[in-house]
C-alpha cells in the first residue's frame, strides 16, 4: 500500500468526449487527454513524450492515439509508443465514471 489516497477531479461529462475520439482537459496545472473507445474512457497525459506536442489533437486508432505531428502512437492502456519516434511512454492516469460524470486522479495508486 502506497498511503497515497486518490483524489478524483470532475473533468467533464461522457457525452463531451467523441465516440471514437478525443478531447484535452486540464487536471490541476496537469493537461490531460480525455479518449472514449470501446465503451471506456481512457486518460492519459496530454503531450507527446517525442515531440512536446498535445496528443489531444491526434486520432483514436483502435486502442492507440496517434500523435498528429510525427505518427507516434501510444496504447491507451499503458502509454506506452506501440511505434516510433517516440520511444519513451506518457502517463496514463485512472478514471472513473458516476453518472454522466468524468472523474481523473492523478494519483499513482
Amino acid at each position: 500500500m502506497s498511503g497515497e489516497t486518490p483524489h478524483w477531479e470532475k473533468v467533464c461529462q461522457v457525452a463531451d468526449i467523441p465516440d471514437g475520439g478525443v478531447v484535452g482537459v486540464e487536471v490541476g496545472d496537469t493537461p490531460v487527454a480525455l479518449v472514449r473507445t470501446g465503451g471506456e474512457v481512457f486518460a492519459l497525459h496530454d503531450v507527446c513524450s517525442h515531440a512536446e506536442v498535445r496528443l489531444s489533437e491526434g486520432e483514436v486508432y483502435d486502442h492507440t492515439l496517434e500523435c498528429w505531428l510525427h505518427g507516434s502512437c501510444f496504447d491507451l492502456r499503458s502509454g506506452k509508443p506501440t511505434g516510433p519516434p517516440a520511444t519513451r511512454p506518457v502517463n496514463v492516469y485512472r478514471v472513473k465514471i458516476e453518472g454522466d460524470d468524468v472523474y481523473v486522479s492523478l494519483s499513482k495508486e
